[in-house]
């Protein structure tokens, strides 16, 4: 480990127990541009791990194609659109809808996943120690050569390495190899259950109530087979609890977005989840 990653692994250990900061806050190395590139280093190495705001980004032809319909037609928030209006011609950074707020990213992030937009440049806001880090720096960092420590980060060291072991790191990395956890159980999720993620994804995506398919197929990946997912849709359909409606409009989304929907015999997919 380079002297200019140690410094910035043991800055971290410096806010316990999240080892976790603004990465504006570093200040190491004294370029912001250096400790960008740092920090997505030692990201691609596991040590840290880090979330990003979208700076810039450009309309995608799917996007373009959408703005095209009528506004009755446009199956966008109005957060959305006012988006997809301002990079109509192109690329646009997102300093002229920082009136959007708190909703400007969580936005940003759902037009990039259904292919409307791209980002382009993305900032690195905060970042933190992963768990295959704290090990690292327990069991297997062995620093060499000549390099000058400040005492403060010393002390952030010698405090992280007096903390018993399983106050480091989560059980299941302690004495087993690093790998991902198992999934849950399939099937594991009641009608009830179901219902309140509908609800809760429509809410955070901003849907109004015409949750797309393919947002609930991904939160549930782990948890339910396509064929259970369907099942339990169909299920609550039949008991009045949802409605199931199908895409009138392909070009928004991606084929395999679209691909996500229920497939009918007659009339395309089922594609829209509605709370009743």
């Amino acid at each position: 480990m380079k002297a200019s990653e140690l410094k910035f692994v043991l800055k971290l250990l410096g806010n316990p127990p999240s080892y976790r900061m603004a990465l504006t806050e570093m200040k190491t190395p004294p370029k912001a541009g250096d400790r960008e590139k740092l920090c997505r280093e030692l990201g691609d190495r596991e040590l840290v791990a880090y979330s990003t705001e979208i700076q810039r980004f450009r309309i995608e032809p799917p996007g373009k194609a959408l703005l095209r319909l009528k506004a009755v037609e446009l199956p966008v928030t109005e957060a959305e659109l006012r988006i997809l209006q301002a990079c109509r011609q192109g690329s646009c950074t997102i300093a002229g809808l920082k009136s959007l707020g708190d909703e400007l990213q969580p936005t940003l992030r759902g037009l990039c996943d259904r292919g409307l937009i791209k980002a382009t440049s993305e900032k690195i806001r905060e970042v933190w120690l992963t768990d295959r880090g704290k090990l690292y720096l327990r069991d297997d960092c062995t620093p060499t050569g000549t390099a000058t420590i400040s005492l403060n980060l010393l002390n952030n060291y010698l405090r992280f390495l007096r903390k018993p072991l399983e106050l480091i790191a989560t059980p299941t990395l302690l004495g087993a190899p690093l790998q991902p956890a198992p999934p849950p159980t399939l099937g594991s999720l009641s009608d009830e259950d179901l219902l309140a993620l509908i609800t809760s994804l429509d809410h955070e995506l901003g849907t109004e109530n015409y949750l797309p398919i393919f947002h609930l197929r991904d939160k549930l990946r782990y948890s339910l087979s396509r064929d259970q997912l369907d099942e339990a849709l169909y299920r609550l359909q039949r008991h009045d609890r949802i409605e199931l409606s199908a895409l009138q409009e392909a070009i928004a989304y991606t084929p395999e977005q679209i691909e996500a929907g229920i497939p009918q015999a007659i009339g395309g997919c089922l594609f829209f989840i509605s709370r009743l």
